[in-house]
């Protein structure tokens, strides 16, 4: 038992990065709700507006890159409530709070599973549902850059709610008010150069905004996160 307790305390940072992001990552595949539901609410909140509003095209492609923004945003908030929940409820949040590595990269671990999981199939299916509204092919690869910057930094910024809200029965409204303020910027930057792309204008400077909204959000969401943590558990 002692043997096990010291290799334990003494794998290295990286070793617990790379295990904790496998152990989310398979843990949440199995739980195939927490990644399914947020996919299929995107695909059915997008599917719906050519529905609701009628197929003209100039229309759609008009809209479209709000649409897709927004039905991304939402369905990344929809997973954020699980981020640390099912670890506080079985106590393994404990563990990981009494880790010896620092915890803002073991949340840096957690975050990416989250990424990995969600935020990623939403950049992939993008461009399907891109065509369903008549956007031109030349934005698809806007679109997809814009929502792996934006996602990404979604889910960087949302984990600081769910950490604050991970002690809360029914935090889901709460995380909501919380997050939803800190990601208008990422929207309004990331449906504006997909829109920008579509009427042939130059897009650089919103996807350098978004990277670096990426880059402050990664140097600063994790200290944040393990900090609300910590208040929360004690």
């Amino acid at each position: 038992m002692q043997d096990t307790t010291t290799s334990a305390v003494h794998v290295s940072l990286g070793q617990a990065f790379w295990q904790l992001l496998r152990r989310d990552l398979l843990l949440t595949l199995r739980r195939g709700n927490e990644w399914i539901n947020p996919l299929v609410f995107f695909v059915i909140v997008v599917s719906l507006f050519p529905l609701g509003i009628g197929p003209g095209a100039k229309t759609l492609q008009l809209i479209g890159p709000g649409v897709v923004w927004v039905s991304a945003l939402l369905a990344t908030l929809l997973a954020l409530d699980g981020l640390f929940r099912s670890d506080y409820q079985d106590g393994a949040l404990e563990l990981i709070l009494l880790s010896p590595h620092p915890l803002s990269v073991l949340v840096l671990a957690k975050v990416l599973a989250h990424w990995l999981i969600t935020g990623l199939p939403l950049v992939l299916l993008s461009p399907l549902l891109g065509v369903l509204l008549h956007q031109d092919s030349s934005v698809m690869w806007v679109l997809m850059a814009t929502l792996a910057l934006g996602t990404a930094t979604l889910s960087l910024i949302g984990s600081i709610g769910a950490a604050l809200t991970v002690g809360v029965r029914r935090g889901g409204v709460l995380l909501s008010l919380l997050v939803l303020p800190l990601y208008v910027p990422v929207l309004i930057f990331g449906s504006n150069a997909v829109a920008s792309a579509g009427m042939g204008l130059a897009v650089k400077g919103q996807l350098s905004l978004l990277g670096g909204m990426l880059f402050l959000a990664l140097a600063l969401a994790p200290v944040a996160t393990a900090a609300s943590l910590r208040v929360s558990v004690e």
